[in-house]
């Protein structure tokens, strides 16, 4: 049965992930096969649910321990009704993207650490786990388990940022816990008032309740204070978890602390599932009824996000290490799709409005975990090959390294949303989204965010291609100040070998930076396609959001 697929999807990593331990006790060095094995599989189970998804355009459902195990009849007003207390998970058109980008990512990312590191067995068993959790975001059907598998991923991803040999990167990895842990405990403290005031944690079943509909409470509870308060617990919890400014100051250190397969696998996908969470959270659990009550809270989702794109960009522009660069413009890239989920529910959104805002926050966020996995993916090879981690150590490089930097300036372009590639497609209909509903504001943000991001980017083509290169005595990066008032040294990564650039880079390597390139282009003709794959969320949302008025 298609269904049980859903399951495998979660199970598979997370028993693989007890073998690199266990038969490690036989014979060293098992982590990468099993891993390897496991995550092909993944991909397999992947592609079957996606081919039942979106060419057979059936909705997956499954609950574990069977179709009829904690389904209730609820009888009110002579309605009866049900709903359903076991553990549900959902493949459906905005799920599956996230179901097929993660298992695309983690099976390329491990060829990446295949030489890249660190290639221990215990390292592998972390991978595997993150991968399951990762899976397990989008397809619960359940906000408690939604919660139970992001801290899955949370707990793991803090071992892997400390997996580093730097003691810079245990200290990332306990921030990281801090914080993160933070903005989790904020997440249960929402469910548990939404669950205190409708009695259930199924996200149908509590947007039914909310609703008021026949069968659960007698009138809609849309402005129930437990309500609003669960919102915004929620809000805030999943807003620090994709790190929206000023809730994420755990991601820069993150993503650079942590060795470069580690940020590949994060950047692409971690903060990605907490974005998704945030969609599927306010579009079908609270629904655009709620803001049209409630309509100071988008204003506030809307604000937050507008804040974070600018801010996002501005540190960007200022860093000289690429890593924390690339890591602050995904505080910027995280703010648009939060900036699109909230534009379609606004209460000022007509259908058309609510229509292109879901494209651009599905097409962007799957754009950006391609983009910027293939980004931070290239930068780990040219710092493996010439120990290049700041942006003058890039001055020069496209001579040396033209495919790795060939690829570097295609995704930096990207990034900024060059035509033709995705960045340019997510930016589009976000934009498109905040045109039709008049909210001009966000439309000046969505350009003043491009330029910025060109700024950076510009910046950093500029180097590898017109930059001829310094001698260090001459070089004005040889001051070790951060520009982020970090106080951390931008050299702390670097060292000192002089056949740094006589490195070989691993085809493995080489391959993920140039396959990441050629799909940001490639998405973006793609463009119909993509559309279409997230039509019926867009139908949903659109039918669930009341009418506009003239």
């Amino acid at each position: 049965m298609t269904d049980t697929l859903l399951a495998l999807l979660i199970v598979v990593p997370i028993l693989a992930a007890t073998l690199p331990l266990a038969l490690g006790l036989l014979r060293e060095d098992v982590g990468w096969s099993i891993a390897a094995v496991a995550l092909s599989l993944e991909a397999v189970l992947a592609s079957v649910v996606a081919y039942t998804i979106y060419v057979d355009g059936e909705r997956i459902v499954h609950v574990l321990g069977g179709s009829e195990f904690g389904r209730y009849s609820v009888e009110f007003g002579g309605t009866t009704s049900e709903f359903i207390v076991g553990i549900e998970l959902v493949g459906d058109a905005l799920s599956g993207l996230l179901v097929v980008l993660i298992a695309a990512v983690s099976l390329a990312v491990l060829a990446f650490s295949r030489t890249r590191g660190p290639r221990g067995n215990a390292f592998y068993s972390g991978y595997l786990m993150l991968t399951g959790g990762l899976m397990g975001v989008p397809l619960t059907g359940d906000l408690f388990n939604m919660f139970v598998f992001l801290e899955i991923v949370g707990l793991t991803t803090y071992a892997l940022v400390a997996s580093s040999d730097h003691p810079e990167a245990a200290v990332a990895a306990l921030k990281y816990l801090i914080i993160g842990t933070t903005g989790a405990s904020l997440y249960l403290i929402g469910v548990g008032y939404l669950y205190v005031r409708t009695g259930t944690l199924n996200m149908v079943d509590v947007s039914r309740s909310l609703a008021g509909e026949p069968g659960w409470i007698d009138g809609a509870l849309y402005g129930d204070p437990l309500v609003v308060a669960g919102f915004g617990f929620i809000a805030v919890g999943l807003a620090t978890k994709a790190a929206i400014f000023p809730l994420h100051t755990w991601q820069p250190g993150a993503y650079s602390e942590a060795p470069d397969a580690v940020t590949v696998h994060i950047s692409a996908l971690v903060s990605t599932v907490s974005a998704y969470a945030f969609a599927r959270v306010t579009w079908f659990v609270f629904t655009p009824d709620f803001f049209a009550v409630n309509p100071i809270a988008i204003e506030a989702v809307l604000l937050l996000a507008a804040i974070s794109i600018i801010a996002g960009s501005v540190l960007a522009a200022t860093q000289r290490r690429v890593k924390r660069m690339f890591a602050y413009s995904s505080v910027a890239q995280f703010g648009l799709v939060i900036l699109s989920v909230g534009v379609a529910v606004h209460p000022a959104a007509g259908p058309q409005a609510t229509r292109f805002a879901v494209y651009g926050a599905g097409i962007h966020l799957i754009g950006h975990a391609v983009i910027k996995g293939g980004l931070f993916a290239t930068v780990g090879s040219l710092a493996a090959a010439t120990d290049a981690r700041r942006v003058s150590d890039y001055a020069g490089l496209a001579k040396r390294r033209p495919f790795l930097s060939g690829a570097l300036a295609v995704l930096g372009l990207a990034l900024v949303g060059v035509p033709p590639t995705v960045g340019l497609l997510g930016k589009w209909y976000i934009a498109l989204g905040a045109v039709q509903s008049e909210i001009w504001p966000l439309v000046a943000v969505v350009f003043v965010s491009t330029v910025l991001s060109l700024l950076y980017v510009a910046r950093l083509i500029e180097k590898l291609y017109f930059d001829p290169g310094q001698t260090t005595a001459d070089s004005p990066d040889s001051e070790t100040v951060a520009t982020d008032g970090s106080g951390q040294d931008e050299t702390m990564n670097d060292t000192d070998d002089t056949d740094a650039t006589e490195r070989q880079v691993p085809v493995g390597m080489v391959a993920v930076a140039l396959i990441a390139a050629a799909l940001a282009v490639a998405l973006g003709f793609a463009g119909a396609d993509l559309a279409t794959a997230l039509d019926p969320v867009a139908d949903a949302v659109v039918e669930s959001a009341p009418e506009v008025s003239s």
